[in-house]
């Protein structure tokens, strides 16, 4: 049984930090992707950034690059998810997945086989 639990939301100012963390309880896979996603009030879900487990390759969206780093620790088997520069568009509950046996981080969310709880993000301005 796979488990995912996100913590580290809460209300931050714009141009505020934050550190997301999203630790993994389960078995282990041989490799897999982690990615974060992000669902703001009246909108769709939408890709945030991922890590490939096995070689930390990493993937952005767009809005997000040069803002947003996602790293992992391989020991704690968890992936943060560090946000800098926050805007209040960044306002969202943010959710960590899981991609069992791949190594291509994707931004597609029906790609993901696990999904964690998420956790509140608002930026104020």
């Amino acid at each position: 049984q796979v488990q995912l639990v996100e913590s580290g939301g809460g209300l931050v100012q714009a141009g505020g930090s934050l550190r997301l963390s999203c630790a993994y309880f389960g078995p282990t896979f041989s490799r897999y992707v982690m990615g974060w996603f992000r669902q703001a009030p009246g909108k769709e879900r939408e890709f945030v950034g991922a890590i490939s487990w096995s070689d930390g390759m990493t993937l952005y969206a767009d809005s997000v690059k040069g803002r947003f780093t996602v790293s992992r620790d391989g020991g704690k088997k968890t992936v943060y998810l560090q946000m800098v520069s926050l805007k209040p568009e960044d306002t969202a509950v943010y959710y960590c997945a899981v991609k069992a046996m791949w190594t291509v981080p994707t931004t597609s969310d029906g790609a993901y086989d696990y999904w964690g709880q998420g956790t509140h993000v608002t930026v104020s301005s």
